[in-house]
């Protein structure tokens, strides 16, 4: 019990970390790779920067879409997109 005792607040520490820190981490990136992937033509979508638009076309081969502004049309990488953000223009739909 001895070397074990030492051992159990570290363990401990680490288990806490892992379900309040590193857990809710991966559950939020999985989260994100799934909504970009589910992006489609016509989503109104915020970067994380903060540029309002509208998707136009999607590229898988290197993981892009073509956003349309009101400056015209940007290329951006899918993972500048904010899940958060984009959510609240596109609410789901109702079955």
């Amino acid at each position: 019990m001895g070397e074990l005792g030492q051992f159990l607040p570290l363990l401990l520490i680490f288990a806490v970390a892992y379900f309040f820190m590193i857990r809710p981490q991966m559950k939020r990136q999985k989260e994100e790779k799934k909504f970009a992937e589910s992006l489609k033509k016509g989503d109104k979508i915020i970067t994380k920067s903060g540029l309002h638009g509208k998707v136009v076309d999607l590229n898988d081969k290197d993981f892009s879409c073509i956003i349309e502004t009101m400056a015209g049309r940007l290329k951006f990488d899918r993972s500048a997109i904010s899940m958060e953000l984009s959510k609240k223009l596109n609410p789901p739909a109702k079955t």
